[in-house]
């Protein structure tokens, strides 16, 4: 909380994959513990990747987390399940529906720190939200690169891989993935199949 104004506020991490997204919402989760403040961690049920309740980096560091749908009225189970906790993490927000961004706004309304994590790009380099709208509501926003696996300058897209080669710009937006799926590119190296 502000110390001040006594209100909450929103944190967005946001940029492509393999940019450092969740591990530096778990760095922020760390040192809100140390602090000896109370956390509460959330994930969406689609992402099991490093775990059914775990939310995980690239590298191996996890955070036991509450698994609440990513649609309609069980969003609200993240403001449902706190119990007086200070500190809401919700990593992946990008495979959340825009309730998501009502929640986290509720959440600051009644005095929470919300430290929200996702990419702000689909596959195609369009928009992903609610990202966008949790980014301009955001108090704090911080947009991460990664190294793009081409050519070696900053990455901010993500290029999907099927069978090794990029993405057909009609395949469904959301596919959980990880290295064996994406690739982190440049502008320049992104591409897209179109016929």
């Amino acid at each position: 909380m502000h110390a001040i104004t006594r209100s909450g506020w929103i944190e967005v991490i946001t940029g492509s994959m393999f940019s450092g997204k969740t591990e530096e919402l778990l760095r922020r989760l760390r040192r809100a513990e140390i602090a000896g403040q109370e956390i509460a961690a959330f994930k969406p049920a689609v992402d099991d990747r490093y775990g059914e309740a775990t939310i995980g980096s690239h590298n191996g560091r996890q955070w036991e987390a509450r698994v609440v749908d990513a649609e309609g009225e069980g969003l609200w189970d993240v403001r449902d399940e706190l119990n007086g906790e200070q500190v809401v993490a919700i990593d992946e927000a990008n495979f959340f529906s825009t309730e998501l961004v009502d929640v986290c706004e509720a959440l600051a309304a009644d005095g929470r720190r919300v430290i929200v994590s996702g990419t702000d790009q689909t596959f195609r380099g369009e928009p992903f939200e609610p990202l966008p709208q949790l980014m301009a509501l955001a108090e704090y926003v911080d947009k991460l690169q990664a190294i793009c696996t081409v050519c070696g300058e900053p990455a901010s897209r993500n290029q999907r891989l099927i069978d090794g080669d990029p993405a057909h710009v009609d395949d469904p937006t959301i596919m959980v993935g990880a290295a064996e799926s994406y690739e982190a590119r440049c502008r320049n190296c992104h591409t897209l199949l179109t016929d």
